[in-house]
């Protein structure tokens, strides 16, 4: 499913489908502590209902299903969706997987004792999108909005990566995070009151190779160049490990979590 947004990459036009085998494959990354952040907030645990917005590959139902809760999980991306299918099935996990645009969403009113959207939040209309996410979740429910990024002013590996991403695509605009908090716009505010905020560094591990499969499976990359483009970027991004980086490494990321209740 091709998105073109006016506000992401001047327009530029990206698909994550196209990337989904690769994303399959190398953007399962956030490490344990991660998720035990969520578990410690009542985030996914047993006697849950918890629907994943943007789910991609469902990373995160794929990855919280051991702590008990009832997943659900939607996405635009047949691509993403199948890919997500797959993986479940393979690892005998019973999560409900829905291609369908968060704007879209159609479930009953008080569905959902939890909602998550992890490193997709932007990219939604959040001004339809927020109240039908108050009306489908239950009296005492969270939407927990998460985010985890490179720090490239501060990690060698990541910044010397992502000049090379823009090298190639000058309008990708998904560079030059900082430690910042999970940006929550007027428009959800309407519908929620934020009751939790948390930031903290993560050292995420890595391979050339999986760094390399990370890299060019992001938007400004895999999702939106031509073949030849990125098998260009491929090849001179896996010389630029070749000289830069030892055979494994670790990342520096921070990751943020913003859980907020209806009004």
């Amino acid at each position: 499913m091709e998105i073109i947004n006016d506000k992401i990459d001047s327009g530029k036009a990206f698909d994550f489908g196209r990337t989904s085998k690769g994303y399959a494959k190398y953007r399962d990354i956030y490490p344990k502590e991660f998720y035990k952040k969520l578990v410690d907030c009542g985030v996914g645990v047993s006697g849950q209902k918890c629907l994943d917005l943007g789910t991609g590959t469902g990373v995160i139902p794929r990855n919280m299903y051991q702590y008990g809760a009832e997943w659900t999980g939607t996405d635009i991306s047949e691509n993403q969706i199948a890919q997500a299918d797959l993986l479940a099935r393979a690892n005998k996990m019973n999560i409900d997987f829905k291609v369908v645009s968060a704007e879209n969403l159609d479930f009953p009113d008080e569905s959902f004792d939890i909602i998550t959207a992890c490193q997709c939040f932007w990219y939604f209309d959040t001004k339809e999108l927020a109240p039908k996410l108050a009306k489908m979740l239950k009296k005492d429910g969270r939407l927990v909005v998460m985010q985890m990024a490179w720090l490239p002013d501060e990690d060698r590996i990541a910044g010397l990566s992502e000049k090379l991403v823009l090298e190639y695509n000058p309008e990708w605009s998904g560079g030059g995070w900082t430690r910042q908090p999970v940006n929550i716009s007027d428009d959800v505010l309407n519908s929620f009151d934020v009751v939790y905020r948390a930031g903290y560094d993560l050292n995420v591990h890595f391979t050339r190779e999986s760094w390399n499969g990370r890299m060019k499976t992001c938007r400004g990359i895999g999702a939106s160049l031509s073949e030849a483009e990125i098998a260009a970027w491929d090849r001179e991004h896996r010389a630029l490990l070749a000289l830069t980086a030892p055979e494994e490494f670790d990342v520096l990321h921070y990751a943020a979590i913003a859980i907020l209740k209806k009004k």
